[in-house]
């Protein structure tokens, strides 16, 4: 039987998807599914991993039914995923240790303030190119082992293992208990505070300090290449590639030479430049990290710029205040006022992340009068994501060689043309969007196709990508610049925020 499509597995924050995709990088068929969210305490966030595979065991099949074809004709998979996310299991069970502890959780951020005191921000970011956060998986596995009796042992006994979600995924998919292979990728294991940034292996001195044992770990391979073959819902499949979500966005935008930057914007929004070859220190807050590898090519570095929370302000707007009943709602609120009438909205929930870290911060509105209708908070909501959007680029520009000189975005907010075009014109550049807006998915997809020789090269990648939409910036520069310090100021005291006292 003929091998026609390609499958992207997308574990996202709030969903997993099963999407395939064509010679052609159209997709075919999709299937998706949500899984709760756990917040058991202020902070702390978590998902039920197996309810995750559980979901994922859902989905494959409604994606073939969707597409009428049979899993033979299924050339490679690709998996994504919410990179951080954190979850341990028990090597013999599979059962996981307790929920998965999602990116945006902070209840490391205790560490977080020990780590910079001693041995400080230089020490890590040396080594794995990341600063101290609340953000990075290796705090959190630290944690688990303070907090659960016997649980660092039974890591070094080789009980436990660790990963981020692809590798439980990817473990689940290729045999589980019965010889499930424990992999993961550069992209990914950059993101734990554990790998080497320059030679892309565990590094041993990080290791030590934090006291993971190397026995937990999974493998690091690239992000392109054969893995190995499903042996559960996808039997005799090759698996191809793992990439962290935004990477995978970097590179379903074709974002292949430096200088080509996109952002995606979901429920937080990361913004990604090609530095190439060239691992770039920023010294102006943005993180330096794998943008991918493809075999035993050498690395693709990046900077990125990540933003904790904008589609996830949309959803608090809807579900805890009300004020809409549908995120799409909100551009239609928005454009019942011209401006924000002077409120901004700093949405530090789970603290500010770049260019910032400011794991202490909190979310805060500024400029409340009686003149402020939920119309302004809505633009306020859309407004906060392109301001931060701003404060990421003027990082970016300065530490690059070459300024920005056009942003391609991708994810579920850019269907919002208010907010795109106020994107367009706090930063001054074009913004371009693609036919193909499930960019996450895509650039899984293509990586496994790489790998499995359905596309030959990247140039026929780049000659997928299509322009469904662009931008233009109209602002009036001083306005712009205006607004810009009037956000600034709420960032402040946003940072300025002081903690209640304790009740007794």
């Amino acid at each position: 039987m003929v091998e026609r499509y390609v499958m992207s597995i997308d574990q996202g924050t709030n969903s997993t998807r099963c999407i395939l995709f064509d010679h052609h990088g159209r997709l075919v068929a999709v299937a998706q599914r949500e899984h709760r969210q756990h917040f058991p305490r202020p902070g702390w966030v978590e998902h039920d991993a197996v309810e995750i595979w559980r979901n994922l065991l859902r989905i494959v099949p409604e994606a073939l039914s969707g597409a009428g074809i049979a899993v033979q004709e299924v050339a490679a998979i690709g998996i994504t995923n919410q990179r951080e996310t954190t979850v341990l299991w028990d090597r013999r069970t599979g059962d996981p240790l307790g929920r998965a502890i999602v990116w945006q959780d902070t209840r490391t951020a205790p560490l977080v303030e020990e780590l910079k005191r001693a041995p400080g921000e230089e020490f890590f970011i040396e080594r794995c190119g990341l600063p101290p956060s609340t953000y990075f998986s290796a705090l959190r596995v630290r944690w688990l082992f303070d907090q659960t009796d016997g649980l660092e042992q039974r890591a070094r006994d080789g009980e436990v293992l660790f990963g981020t979600m692809e590798s439980w995924l990817l473990w689940n998919l290729t045999g589980g208990v019965d010889g499930g292979l424990h992999i993961t990728d550069p992209t990914n294991a950059s993101r734990t505070m554990l790998m080497n940034i320059r030679t892309l292996t565990w590094d041993e001195e990080l290791l030590a300090f934090f006291g993971v044992p190397r026995p937990m770990l999974p493998e690091i391979r690239s992000s392109a290449e054969t893995y190995g073959e499903a042996r559960s819902v996808l039997p005799g499949i090759r698996v191809t590639a793992a990439l962290g979500d935004q990477q995978a966005a970097l590179f379903g935008q074709t974002c292949f030479s430096p200088g080509e930057a996109k952002c995606t914007y979901g429920t937080g929004s990361f913004l990604l430049l090609n530095t190439g070859a060239d691992l770039v220190r920023s010294r102006h807050g943005l993180l330096t990290t794998v943008a991918y590898q493809i075999g035993a090519q050498p690395p693709v570095y990046a900077l990125e710029g990540s933003i904790a929370v904008t589609g996830s302000l949309v959803q608090w707007f809807r579900d805890r205040l009300g004020l809409i009943s549908t995120a799409p709602e909100i551009e239609t609120l928005a454009r019942t006022v011209e401006d924000n009438g002077g409120c901004y909205i700093v949405p530090a929930f789970s603290g500010l992340f770049a260019p910032r870290w400011r794991s202490d911060a909190r979310g805060v509105i500024v400029g409340l009068t009686s003149y402020i209708t939920k119309g302004h908070l809505a633009r306020a909501v859309l407004e906060a994501t392109g301001w931060q959007t701003r404060e990421v680029v003027d990082a970016m520009n300065a530490d690059s060689a070459v300024p920005l000189r056009e942003l391609k975005v991708d994810g579920g907010m850019t269907a919002d043309n208010l907010l795109m075009q106020f994107v367009a014109d706090v930063l001054g550049v074009p913004v371009v969007r693609p036919m193909v807006a499930e960019t996450v998915s895509l650039g899984a997809a293509y990586a496994a196709g790489l790998a499995a020789g359905y596309w030959p090269d990247l140039e026929v990648l780049r000659r997928n990508w299509h322009r469904a939409a662009q931008w233009l910036p109209n602002m009036d520069p001083e306005r712009r610049e205006r607004e810009y310090e009037d956000w600034q100021r709420a960032v402040e005291r946003s940072l300025g925020w002081i903690r209640p006292p304790k009740t007794p």
